[in-house]
């Protein structure tokens, strides 16, 4: 059925109420106002004393910011949205026609109202982050905006050269790429690649946001990614709800809306936000605590400075929108559930879902959400030029340890430092959390279900997640920056001693039996990851070969290459590193020992010639390592200053580490893989006893009766 088609059947007679376009437009601007008071109150109408850009760059920079943050929020979590919550298709039998060639003529109008969303703000957001580029450089330089040769230079020496607009030119490229696929991509896959790439430009604006250049660099870069991150997802996606209110109107009131999901749509749609959104409230609340605490030195400072007041003003506004998000959740959703009646549902209401008062307060409370959403990022938007009351630059009399760093040196390391010294990675901190607790409530739902989910499981995942914090918030991680022995400890573990407690959790199957499959059209957690269990990336990466090549040979990759001296120089590389090391340690391990779906499972025997092959090499690298007398990052390690042994020698001990760190969990999973070989032949051998109990050795006769003939032919 066409899109169109659907608009030209009759209405049934249940009203529902949507918020009009112009309440949104309204809602939205809302933050003008409020950047324009906050802008007042720190001097925005003030000219600078030494040089002074210009009125239209003071205003006009924390306005383009305002815009630019507000769409892209919006342009994220259409396409985010599109990919995971709403239906693709038109129609009950959506699953079945997706093989169609006429597919494109069978979208739901909901999902092709998404796109045009997502495609049309994702050009807002690259005009203003364009505009933002243009007028951060007018603001950092004191220059007006003009056409003028010494302008231009200047631009593009720091759009090239300074970190800021490297960072903002970097903003500018995702999000022209993205709103080119944007408009181009109509499918729930590559919808979600293009919001992945969309989120990849909270990388750059964490990196220099107004946090980032202070005290403590590491905890206020994660920090204010997550926030970015929540806030992404949150205000986003409310502003697309409301955006898409109309059409959601349209489809909720059309007869043939019963057989599309459309009575049941906008609940259903709530409730999955609501997911969504509370997650986003939770992170946007746990990283503005985190980054206030760095920017704020006495409690005072929250009214008597003008950083503070507006920090004050967004807490307040947070707990607001968590009132309402709330009500939502407790009142609202459970009355637009469809054809399950929560509490306080009317019972005029079952199997229809909703109702004109119930959808006229829901729209009403998104509008005043929006609208105190929108003030809140203006207030942030001024809130990035005002300087907060900690000092940003390094002390004086920094030591070389705090310059290369950017913290001070730690104790001369033993082997209870590595364990009592702590400096929590709010980044990883969070990972740990949330797959801690998505682990336990996944297991509650198994066995609701009646699944039994083995207990040593869950002690083995939650052991994995307890030596991931360890690994880079505690002695590994303080110690990894600063010695090259504690970096191998930090890397072997994360490589060869997290994976293997992870792995043999087996989390992909918890998730199978406890995430619920969806049959609207719509691809859930339980469907993106069955599409990424069968990928064809899937299948090249957890090829046997490709798997311990990629475990063994990126060690080369990295040591021996500038790999490694960027990720110990910059935020950035350093957590790729992380995320690299944990992931081919993850997926080696998984080859070996996994018990979940795979592409394909190599055979056992093969499985151990990969496991020597691998502990060869290991010992062979170390052996190198410690025969080495040039120092590996000799600016960086030569230079640390801390006095407590040669740095050479420090190498020395670190491919030592490498070989007993590399060695042993190599022999654990030697052991497990051969238990697990065992196990499969001695269940093997059951199945064919049974098989032949079951046909009389019917199997056997025939091969006697086959080794007869041979015989007789002879």
């Amino acid at each position: 059925m066409p899109v169109s088609s659907v608009s030209a059947k009759p209405r049934s007679t249940r009203r529902v109420w949507a918020a009009p376009i112009p309440a949104v437009a309204a809602a939205l601007s809302a933050g003008l106002i409020a950047l324009i008071i906050a802008g007042l109150l720190t001097g925005l109408d003030q000219a600078g004393e030494i040089s002074d850009p210009g009125a239209l760059t003071r205003w006009g920079l924390p306005l383009a910011r305002y815009i630019h943050h507000l769409a892209m929020a919006t342009a994220v979590a259409a396409a985010l949205l599109a990919a995971v919550a709403i239906p693709w298709h038109a129609g009950p039998r959506a699953r079945q026609r997706r093989k169609d060639p006429r597919n494109h003529q069978q979208e739901h109008p909901l999902f092709a109202r998404t796109c045009q969303i997502a495609a049309a703000v994702s050009v807002v957001w690259t005009l203003a982050a364009i505009a933002v580029l243009v007028l951060s450089f007018s603001s950092l330089a004191g220059m007006p905006l003009t056409a003028d040769e010494a302008f231009s230079s200047g631009f593009f020496d720091y759009a090239t050269s300074i970190a800021t607009g490297q960072a903002w030119l970097a903003v500018v490229i995702i999000a022209a790429v993205f709103s080119t696929l944007a408009t181009a991509v109509r499918h729930p896959t590559g919808l979600g690649f293009t919001a992945a790439l969309g989120l990849c430009a909270i990388v750059p604006m964490a990196m220099v946001g107004h946090s980032a250049s202070g005290d403590d660099h590491t905890a206020a870069v994660n920090s204010l990614g997550l926030h970015l991150l929540g806030v992404v997802i949150w205000v986003g996606g409310l502003a697309v709800l409301a955006l898409l209110a109309p059409q959601i109107r349209q489809t909720a009131e059309d007869l043939t809306a019963r057989e599309q999901g459309g009575p049941e749509i906008l609940g259903t749609l709530l409730r999955r936000y609501s997911v969504l959104a509370g997650l986003a409230l939770v992170t946007v609340a746990f990283s503005g605590v985190i980054n206030a605490e760095l920017r704020i030195a006495e409690i005072s400072q929250l009214w008597t400075t003008s950083y503070g007041t507006m920090l004050s003003v967004k807490f307040l506004a947070t707990c607001v929108l968590a009132g309402i998000g709330w009500m939502h959740r407790a009142w609202i959703i459970p009355r637009l559930a469809g054809s399950t009646l929560g509490a306080g549902a009317k019972a005029d209401d079952a199997g229809v879902g909703t109702s004109y008062s119930t959808t006229r307060l829901l729209w009403q409370l998104v509008l005043v959400e929006v609208a105190i959403m929108s003030a809140v990022i203006a207030v942030s938007a001024v809130l990035g030029r005002t300087p907060p009351p900690v000092p940003e630059e390094l002390p004086p009399d920094a030591t070389p340890a705090r310059i290369l760093t950017g913290y001070d040196l730690p104790p001369e390391p033993g082997l209870a430092e590595y364990f009592t010294q702590w400096r929590f990675d709010w980044l990883w901190t969070a990972v740990v959390v949330f797959l801690a607790v998505w682990y336990l409530r996944a297991m509650v739902r198994a066995r609701q279900r009646g699944v039994r989910w083995p207990v040593m499981r869950a002690v083995s995942w939650l052991t994995g997640l307890a030596v991931l914090l360890w690994v880079t918030s505690g002695g590994p991680a303080i110690y990894g920056v600063v010695l090259f022995s504690g970096h191998m400890i930090q890397h072997m573990t994360l490589t060869m001693v997290a994976p293997i407690f992870l792995v043999m959790g087996s989390p992909v199957t918890l998730a199978m039996r406890a995430l619920p499959s969806r049959t609207d059209g719509t691809r859930g957690a339980r469907e993106w990851i069955l599409w990424l269990v069968h990928s064809r990336w899937s299948k090249i990466v957890t090829h046997p070969i490709v798997a311990s090549v990629n475990f063994a040979g990126s060690i080369i990759l990295f040591y021996f290459t500038p790999i490694f001296g960027w990720a110990l120089e910059y935020h950035l590389g350093h957590i790729f590193m992380t995320v690299h090391f944990l992931l081919t340690g993850y997926i080696f391990a998984l080859v070996l020992i996994g018990r979940d779906p795979l592409p394909s499972r190599p055979p056992h025997f093969l499985r151990v010639i990969i496991l020597l092959a691998t502990m060869v090499f290991h010992a062979f690298f170390a052996v190198a390592l410690m025969s080495m007398d040039t120092l590996i990052q000799a600016d960086w390690f030569g230079n640390m200053g801390h006095g407590w042994f040669p740095a050479i020698d420090d190498q020395h001990t670190g491919g030592e580490l490498m070989w007993g760190l590399g060695e042993v969990p190599a022999v654990v999973l030697g052991v497990i893989a051969c238990i697990q070989w065992a196990t499969d032949d001695k269940r093997e051998m059951k199945r064919i006893d049974r098989e032949a109990d079951r046909t009389g050795d019917a199997e056997l006769e025939d091969y006697n009766r086959m080794l007869e003939t041979l015989a007789d032919r002879r």
